[in-house]
């Protein structure tokens, strides 16, 4: 097995926003919040992130400030794009302004075939001097990675493992059984389950606001309690749940608002949690606080 970049829980942090630009006073006490409470990586610029709607300027300067104060933690900058062009270009910026790893999600829109996907992947793994991340979530890109894709990545030095987000826990299994690739959750409620078979982890949207409880998850799972862990992933599944009330940042920037943590700006196409589903989210989220 090839050595993983972290393992336990890392949070695949918002980007905080203020009149339409980052705000990195927010920033900073959101970082400081994951530090604090035990969180073992940050996955900055990833979809939690909205980097897709960040500039290249922005991007390098935000995994930059995150990289200077996230003291312990690892930094994971997502670096992906259905270009291959870009995918390395901003793969070879994000080593440059200090992460740690690189996650990059498979081609959107445009897609690809599996030869082309491993093209892909080798091209940005070639770039760069950092182990790459490979993330496969066909729920937003359209398509997925196959088992006999990821026994052929797994034969580049610089692929470390997966973000592995298709809810399939066969083609889990299959990462786990047949290549060296380190796996970590893509899905917060599948953590305790994969796991059990191996996963090193999670990269997380719940620790938006919950750091402490998924690092705590993480640990449990790593030191082989799972039956206790089971029963903190069973706890943890009702606010899970409601942060997948709306796409994905909508409900966890309403969460860090609610919270007190950062305001709850997004920037368009994506628009506010409506009231009613704001209501349930607060009612959910007053049984963690």
């Amino acid at each position: 097995m090839k050595k993983p970049v972290f393992t336990g829980s890392s949070a695949a942090i918002i980007t905080p926003f203020s009149d339409g630009h980052i705000d990195y006073a927010a920033m900073k006490r959101l970082i400081d919040l994951q530090r604090n409470a035990g969180t073992a990586a940050i996955t900055v610029c990833g979809t939690t992130g909205e980097a897709s709607a960040l500039s290249s300027q922005e991007r390098q300067e935000l995994i930059c400030f995150t990289k200077q104060n996230a003291g312990p933690m690892t930094v994971i900058a997502g670096s992906g794009s259905n270009s291959t062009e870009y995918a390395v270009r901003f793969s070879l910026d994000a080593q440059s302004a200090g992460a740690d790893a690189v996650l990059v999600v498979t081609p959107y829109y445009n897609k690809t075939s599996q030869e082309g996907l491993v093209e892909h992947y080798y091209a940005v793994a070639d770039a760069v001097d950092l182990p790459v991340i490979l993330y496969n979530v066909p729920s937003r890109t359209g398509m997925t990675i196959t088992p006999e894709t990821y026994r052929r990545l797994a034969g580049h030095p610089n692929i470390n493992g997966v973000k592995e987000a298709s809810g399939s826990v066969p083609l889990a299994v299959a990462v786990l059984r047949d290549t060296d690739l380190n796996l970590w959750s893509g899905n917060d409620d599948l953590t305790v389950p994969l796991m059990c078979l191996g996963a090193k982890g999670v990269i997380s949207v719940a620790a938006n606001v919950i750091p402490a409880q998924m690092a705590k998850l993480a640990g449990l799972c790593l030191a082989g309690r799972y039956r206790e862990a089971a029963e903190e992933q069973l706890r943890l599944s009702p606010l899970m749940e409601a942060l997948f009330l709306d796409v994905n940042p909508i409900p966890v920037k309403a969460a860090a608002e609610i919270l007190g943590l950062c305001s709850g700006q997004l920037r368009l196409p994506l628009r506010q949690l409506s009231e009613e589903k704001k209501k349930k989210l607060s009612d959910v989220l007053r049984a963690y606080a």
